[in-house]
C-alpha cells in the first residue's frame, strides 16, 4: 500500500496520463516501482504506448491482468476511483 505522499503522486500520475502527458506520468510511476498500484498504472501506460510485452511485465508485478480492461483510459479511471475511495 502506498504511503500518503506516494498515494498523492499516484493520483497525479493518473491525471497526467488521462490528459495525455505520458512522459510525466511514466516518470512518477517509474520512481515508485515497489508499489503494486504504481506497477498497475505503469502497466496501463505501456498498454497506451502499444508496448504489450512491457505492459504484461508490469501487469504481472501489479498482480492485475492485461485483459481486464480493453480501454486503458477506463482502466486509469478505475484505478483512480480505487485510490480515492
Amino acid at each position: 500500500m502506498a504511503r500518503p505522499a506516494e498515494h498523492t503522486e499516484l493520483i497525479r500520475a493518473i491525471e497526467l496520463a488521462i490528459t495525455g502527458d505520458w512522459q510525466a506520468a511514466h516518470a512518477i510511476v517509474d520512481s515508485l516501482e515497489d508499489d503494486q498500484t504504481a506497477c498497475w498504472i505503469h502497466a496501463c501506460l505501456h498498454k497506451i504506448e502499444g508496448d504489450e510485452t512491457n505492459a504484461r511485465y508490469w501487469y504481472r508485478r501489479s498482480r492485475q491482468f492485461y485483459e481486464s480492461f480493453p480501454d486503458p483510459r477506463a482502466e486509469l479511471i478505475a484505478i483512480k476511483a480505487a485510490l480515492t475511495y
